[in-house]
């Protein structure tokens, strides 16, 4: 006899919870309810439906297990109870409820002096870099929240910007654009952009656009120092520039309340849209790559469907700057206001969060960190960071972004980087297009010589074609060359007719010896010899 072993109570508990989870995501993915196929008198049909709904329960299944292997967090938002409103909740509040970890990630950054700042995240929100306008760049470690390297410029600085990794960073200063590394190294000085304004980098191409104080956008090459492109914009001064991260466009928004949208490629824009009735202050594009906010003068925040080029939803509200966050979420900046607007289904943008800073600070730039629940903001006495639940992606694939990588996987990546660079020419509105097989063109009309030896050819081949010999003297040689005849004519028909088009039917000129009647009203004004 064996000795029975007492079960863990917990164990079971535990067991019992992830069984639940899991039918819970079974559920999740299911096609709904299962065909009820017992009062079905088919058997075949019987049969191929019930192998059907098997499938369909297995794929299920394994979508539920993939979700628990490689999407673990789940991802949450402020959940109202009752007749509570969201954007009530003040960040004192969220703090205190939020683990630890979490906690610590808000600050405030009073720096009054040099102010006011503009802030740019890495790709994989680790480093936080910060310019102020008055010549202070400083360059932080988020995860650590460590200093990594403070300067001064002693120069207007306008805009920063990360290149393809934390190592190199653009400064827009007084008059150049400069490189520095991380330790503060000035490596280059980009005197062919100009007096640049706002910076953009595209990471997949390696490329730095740039728009200048004389409205010309720029594209350089940052792994072989090559311009790409130099291109007036014709539109007049602008600081509104937004890369769209889906398909590397850039859109400029101008002082005439239109926003442009560019490529390395192409002399005009791609796209020219009339968005408000007075300049531009802000544009941003959501992750996706469908969805653009802008924002104007007019006091009008506008949501475009750029699959349509149509407005899906425009508010009453005015921003000095947008930007989405990786679930969706829209900032912007008004005064010493952040507003936070979410989703509620249907492009329809509602008030999810509001933010006020001290009274007379005045916020510039507001950017959502990736990979965390951060919003920064840059505003004219310093820096501030404030939590926005469930506005960053809770899972990160490391094979894309690590925001933990160590020194030997930052430097296989950007090996891996640089050896799958895409080329400029591969830049365009719609990328799905890159791979797919070309619709074919409509005919084109053929030439004069393509058609005359495509005669020859079939003249040819009549001629070689055998007549069949008949009986009671239809064989006769007259009557085998009447036929070779009309064979040859058939042949030559169709391509005749597309001959005479080519060749066109001149216009059918008045004859000298004509007489042209005038009417009435005119023949006072015709000469003599003319009637």
């Amino acid at each position: 006899m064996g000795i029975a072993k007492e079960e863990d109570p917990k164990g079971i508990k535990n067991h019992q919870d992830a069984v639940e989870v899991m039918e819970m995501k079974v559920v999740k993915f299911s096609r709904g309810k299962a065909a009820n196929l017992a009062n079905l008198r088919d058997k075949k049909l019987k049969g191929q439906l019930t192998g059907k709904e098997k499938l369909i329960g297995l794929s299920a299944k394994a979508a539920a297990q993939t979700e628990k292997w490689f999407l673990p967090i789940e991802g949450g938002y402020l959940e109202p109870e009752g007749f509570e409103k969201t954007y009530r909740y003040d960040q004192q509040s969220i703090v205190q409820e939020v683990d630890i970890s979490s906690s610590k990630k808000p600050f405030d950054m009073i720096l009054p002096v040099l102010g006011p700042y503009t802030l740019e995240y890495t790709s994989n929100g680790r480093y936080m870099i910060v310019g102020g306008r008055k010549g202070h760049i400083a360059m932080m470690d988020m995860l650590n929240m460590d200093l990594i390297k403070e300067f001064q410029v002693r120069e207007t600085v306008h805009d920063v910007a990360f290149l393809h990794n934390e190592q190199l960073f653009a400064v827009a200063q007084k008059k150049y654009m400069y490189i520095y590394n991380r330790h503060g190294t000035e490596i280059h000085c980009l005197k062919e952009h100009g007096k640049s304004l706002k910076l953009q980098f595209l990471d997949k191409y390696f490329l730095l656009a740039s728009i200048n104080s004389f409205g010309q956008l720029h594209y350089q090459d940052m792994s072989t120092g090559e311009m790409i492109a130099n291109y007036r914009t014709g539109l007049g001064r602008t600081d509104v520039m937004r890369v769209n991260p889906y398909n590397a466009v850039i859109g400029l928004g101008h002082a005439g309340g239109k926003v442009t949208m560019w490529k390395p490629t192409s002399v005009k824009p791609l796209v020219t849209m009339l968005c408000h009735n007075g300049p531009v202050t802000a544009v941003a594009f959501d992750r996706g790559g469908h969805l653009m906010a802008t924002a104007g003068v007019d006091r009008k925040i506008k949501i475009w469907d750029l699959r349509k080029y149509e407005v899906v939803h425009s508010y009453a509200a005015h921003a000095q700057s947008l930007d989405f966050s990786q679930k969706g979420l829209l900032a912007g900046s008004n005064g010493s206001l952040v507003e936070i607007y979410r989703d509620c289904g249907g492009q329809d943008y509602k008030i999810y969060m509001k933010h006020r800073i001290v009274k007379g600070y005045q916020a510039g730039k507001v950017l959502f960190r990736p990979y965390e629940d951060i919003c920064g903001i840059g505003h004219s006495m310093g820096l501030s960071a404030i939590i926005v639940p469930g506005s960053g992606e809770a899972n990160f694939d490391t094979f894309v972004e690590n925001p933990v990588e160590t020194a030997k996987q930052r430097r296989e990546r950007e090996v891996h980087a640089l050896l799958s660079k895409l080329q400029p020419e591969t830049i365009m509105l719609n990328p799905n297009m890159i791979g797919s097989v070309r619709q074919p063109k409509k005919k084109e009309k053929k030439t004069k010589k393509e058609i005359e030896e495509e005669i020859k050819d079939a003249v040819e081949a009549a001629k070689n074609t055998r007549v069949k010999k008949k009986t009671k003297g239809k064989s006769k040689p007259s009557k085998r060359a009447k036929k070779m005849e009309q064979v040859v004519l058939r042949a030559k028909r169709p391509l005749l007719d597309q001959y005479k088009e080519t060749e066109g039917q001149p216009d059918k000129k008045q004859r000298v010896g004509e007489k042209t009647e005038l009417p009435k009203a005119l023949q006072r004004f015709a000469k003599k010899g003319q009637s």
